[in-house]
């Protein structure tokens, strides 16, 4: 993560610090779950835009090219967790499968210190999404996606058309 020199503004919207308090609220409701980086880019996506997967209207609004926030959000979460493992509010676990992330222990005070109209809603949606998607493999997921979504095409089905796969 870089910093901004002297005299730019520092970014908060698409931004780790934004990017990695949604991957903090939604691993905080997937507690004891481990998310791989795929999936928490899948997450990061769907959490403000549950309307899309058949959940509760989404936070953002629907815009036509949305999808193409998938192809630079992998960088991007992957960036935030390692914000959030610096200020120890996500640890990185590795398992059978490779590298996983789950809520540390400072995550749920973390998490509870937000009290906002629109922080509540964003955990409200992360509890949804962690409910409906979290233990599905790629392949289930995607089609409970694709049932819901007629607006663009999910590209899921295969580990090389993951988002940022191959980078």
């Amino acid at each position: 993560m870089s910093v901004a020199p002297a005299g730019e503004p520092v970014l908060l919207f698409n931004s780790p610090l934004e990017t990695g308090t949604r991957a903090v609220i939604v691993l905080n409701a997937a507690y004891p779950r481990a998310l791989d980086l795929a999936r928490l880019t899948w997450f990061d996506h769907l959490v403000v835009h549950t309307g899309d997967a058949g959940g509760p209207p989404s936070l953002h609004p629907s815009l036509p090219e949305r999808s193409g926030e998938l192809l630079v959000r992998r960088r991007l979460v992957e960036d935030s967790l390692t914000l959030m493992r610096r200020a120890h509010l996500v640890d990185a676990v590795a398992d059978e499968t490779g590298m996983a992330y789950r809520a540390a222990d400072e995550a749920p005070a973390f998490v509870n210190l937000m009290r906002t109209e629109y922080a509540e809603a964003l955990k409200s949606r992360a509890s949804w999404l962690v409910s409906e998607f979290a233990d599905l493999d790629a392949d289930a997921m995607a089609a409970r996606i694709e049932r819901s979504v007629d607006r663009w095409e999910l590209e899921f089905r295969s580990e090389g058309n993951q988002p940022g796969a191959g980078e």
